[in-house]
């Protein structure tokens, strides 16, 4: 489909990863979603090509000294893209910030609460820096602002089962004899034969926070007096409260195992210092405000009621209200980012650039709908909408049919994934795409079906007063031999129930998410799922060579390249170039390498075979057996060789899922495996987690994706709503009777999923 060129983004002949010369034209001021099975190329055109594109040149317009200091990006390949505007990239990135970031800083409302507390408050001191714990006239003095303190854990130092000369301190150093470990035997305090279980309250206080008279300490050199120091005060003062920067990351470590992270003391958390604390509005401090649930706090402000006020007041109203909007609400303006979930991040990011007041821009959302309840998305399809509606152009790269629904244009990519994708196979609205013979069309046109034959279970775990964050001292039952779907709104306390009290009681099950996989930039699925060793002894073995020949991060690389396949030029001031390594034609191996076969393959073809061909080449049973598992969870599509970096994060889930596919008997935890998943993907989902049930393990899948909720053989549904309005369970049972339960939000939401209806606006 085309477009008068000034009102389209026109991207002519992309070719980034596995796209096959494709040229579309994207209208301007609209909004369109880019569909498509996971690995079809979406994200190539939307972020790596677009976006990229468009920071580029952005980037291009400002003073060599700002370039310094920005992220520096490589032309894509393409013939041209034209008739970009300035790029606003809201992902689902972790949000960051460090331990002082939390969602009223990034979401600047705290600025506004500051301002409230310094004009308006009493005792006020009139300067709004002295209530940012960011700042030292407001932060406390105990933990610089921070709210938690890092202390030494008495019951880690020493084990008080042992003697002092049985080596009852822990600590690496300390070993009976040695001159730390003198420090208290010489002291002259304590029975050394005495097990510190026996020693008296004033003992274990002299043992560890004692102080003053001296020691003495016995070395080869000679003998000299030292001041007597408790084990844990003299533990704090030389490891825990200075610079530990410039130790090793094993030393690091090792003092890591004998602290614990404490609620700062002085502020009780508050991470403001008594001057600050001392200011109040209608009796409630700024803390106080803070800590409250944002709808909560929304109420608050109704009552304050003096006129002067009014103008910050509304804005704050403004901005606290959108974050309500979106269903965050639950959430309170002290939360650490940190502690925020991947959706969660990008809806505050959303938030953030609705009250900007620049137009014209491009916004472009990777799966925003993540995290989402369905009652939550026709939220997210309002601000969608209302960033279109201001002047700008929105590109969404998304699974999820309601959002799909308010597009005004949809680009479906594929045909399939990887190698059998990178095609543009349908543009045009949504009900056209409806009609449209592509794995999306179809998935749209399925229909919608809740199990009816349930599985027995052979067992049960049970977690009994649960009270982490929201929850309500439940009691939550989960069956065993079975897949139990956990559902409810976001904030209603599903991860607390499992992540934190189910975990915490059977820390043996084994818990998969999309966190960040720790690995080399090196990393591929075939060093990952311990794959390379074996191959590279196959070749050895077929050519009579040293196995460390074949890997491109040793001997076998390329000289030109140094195994990365490409050549990076940087220059100052300008844009990296990178170029294909002509010496090895891109394939990472010296040529000498290249010659050796198995199979009639070289180690560089072998990397460049999917899961799917690979498993036909390799007939070796344990090779085999791990390439089968990269192929039960849908990750056929990806080859041996592939950057780990380059994964999704539900990618990432399931290639860690196919570690620990081999297990019975075990308790597996999937935190929102639907992740990036196409519809037509989640079958092949639901047909793994089916395959480890009858393997005889238990399954429990935190969800929103309905289809999955309709096939667990039970559901614990949690809610009513979030945050102090949720931490109940408000069902238990098959999917059948969470359908006609009258309180369940998940409960509606699967009757009218049943019933065709869309989502509500």
């Amino acid at each position: 489909m085309s477009f008068a060129s000034a009102d389209a983004i026109r991207v002519l002949g992309a070719r980034e990863h596995n796209l096959r010369n494709v040229s579309l034209d994207i209208p301007k001021n609209k909004i369109t979603v880019f569909t498509g099975v996971s690995g079809s190329g979406k994200s190539s055109i939307v972020f790596d090509t677009i976006a990229i594109e468009s920071q580029r040149q952005l980037y291009a317009t400002f003073p060599a000294f700002v370039l310094n200091f920005l992220p520096r990006y490589e032309r894509p390949h393409a013939e041209a893209i034209e008739n970009l505007t300035a790029p606003v990239i809201i992902d689902q990135k972790a949000v960051g910030g460090g331990p002082r970031s939390t969602v009223g800083t990034m979401t600047d409302i705290y600025a506004l609460i500051r301002a409230l507390f310094a004009r308006f408050g009493s005792p006020s001191t009139g300067l709004v820096h002295d209530y940012s714990f960011n700042t030292p006239q407001g932060m406390c003095p105990d933990c610089d602002g921070l709210g938690m303190v890092v202390t030494a854990d008495p019951e880690k130092l020493v084990d008080r089962t042992k003697s002092l000369n049985e080596g009852a301190i822990l600590l690496p150093g300390y070993g009976v004899g040695s001159g730390d470990w003198q420090l208290y035997g010489n002291s002259g305090r304590f029975d050394l034969d005495k097990k510190l279980a026996d020693y008296t309250d004033a003992e274990r206080h002299d043992l560890l926070h004692g102080s003053g008279g001296k020691v003495d300490l016995t070395f080869n050199k000679g003998t000299w007096k030292a001041d007597y120091e408790g084990l844990a005060d003299k533990f704090t003062r030389s490891r825990v409260k200075r610079d530990t920067s410039g130790l090793s990351e094993k030393t690091r470590e090792q003092i890591s195992k004998f602290l614990t992270d404490g609620v700062c003391p002085g502020c009780h958390g508050a991470r403001l210092n008594s001057k600050a604390l001392a200011t109040e509005i209608d009796g409630r401090t700024i803390a106080e405000w803070t800590a409250l649930q944002i709808t909560d706090l929304l109420e608050v402000l109704g009552t304050v009621t003096d006129p002067a006020a009014y103008g910050l007041i509304e804005a704050t109203r403004v901005a606290l209200g959108r974050v309500a909007d979106i269903g965050l609400g639950y959430l309170s303006l002290d939360r650490p980012t940190s502690t925020l979930s991947g959706g969660e991040g990008q809806r505050l990011k959303m938030i953030k650039h609705l009250g900007s007041t620049l137009v014209g821009m491009t916004y472009i959302f990777d799966e925003p709908s993540v995290g989402l309840h369905p009652r939550d998305v026709g939220r997210l399809n309002r601000m969608l909408e209302a960033l279109r509606d201001k002047g700008n152009t929105v590109l969404v790269v998304e699974h999820d049919p309601d959002v799909i629904q308010i597009a005004d244009h949809i680009v479906d990519v594929g045909p399939r994934a990887g190698v059998h994708g990178g095609e543009i196979v349908f543009e045009g609205t949504f009900e056209e795409l409806r009609a449209a013979d592509t794995l999306t069309g179809r998935g749209l046109r399925r229909t919608f079906a809740v199990k009816e034959n349930f599985r027995r279970p052979t067992g049960e775990l049970t977690v009994v007063g649960a009270t982490a964050h929201n929850l309500k001292n439940v009691t939550a039952t989960i069956p065993t031999g079975v897949l139990t779907a956990i559902t409810g709104v976001a904030g209603s306390g599903k991860s607390s129930l499992i992540r934190d009290e189910f975990m915490r009681r059977y820390p043996e099950s084994v818990f998969v998410d999309q966190s960040a996989i720790a690995a080399s930039s090196r990393s591929t699925p075939a060093t990952y799922l311990g794959l390379m060793d074996p191959i590279r002894k196959l070749f050895a073995k077929a050519t009579g060579q040293a196995a460390g020949l074949f890997s491109f991060n040793s001997d076998g690389a390329c000289k030109e390249c140094g195994g990365r396949g490409v050549i990076i030029t940087e220059v100052a001031y300008m844009d990296p170039v990178t170029t294909h390594c002509e010496s090895c034609d891109g394939r990472r191996f010296s040529e000498d390498v290249l010659a050796l076969t198995l199979r009639g393959k070289s180690i560089a073809d072998v990397l460049e075979l999917s899961a799917e061909d690979a498993v036909g080449f390799f007939t070796e049973k344990a090779l085999n057996a791990k390439l089968h598992t990269m192929n039960e969870v849908g990750l056929n599509y990806l080859s041996l060789g592939q950057a780990m970096s380059t994964l999704s994060g539900g990618e990432r889930q399931r290639i860690k899922l196919a570690t620990q596919l081999q297990n019975t008997g075990t308790v597996y935890v999937l935190d929102e495996p639907t992740t990036g998943l196409h519809m037509s993907d989640v079958d092949t989902l639901l047909g793994l987690m089916d395959g480890l049930v009858e393997r005889g393990n238990t399954v429990i899948v935190i969800e929103h994706n309905l289809d999955v909720v309709a096939h667990a053989d039970w559901v614990i549904d949690l809610g009513p709503d979030g945050g102090k309005n949720g931490g109940e369970i408000t069902c238990t049972g098959t999917p059948a009777e969470l359908l006609e339960h009258p309180e369940s939000l998940t409960g509606e939401y699967l009757r009218r999923y049943r019933s065709g209806a869309p989502a509500p606006a």
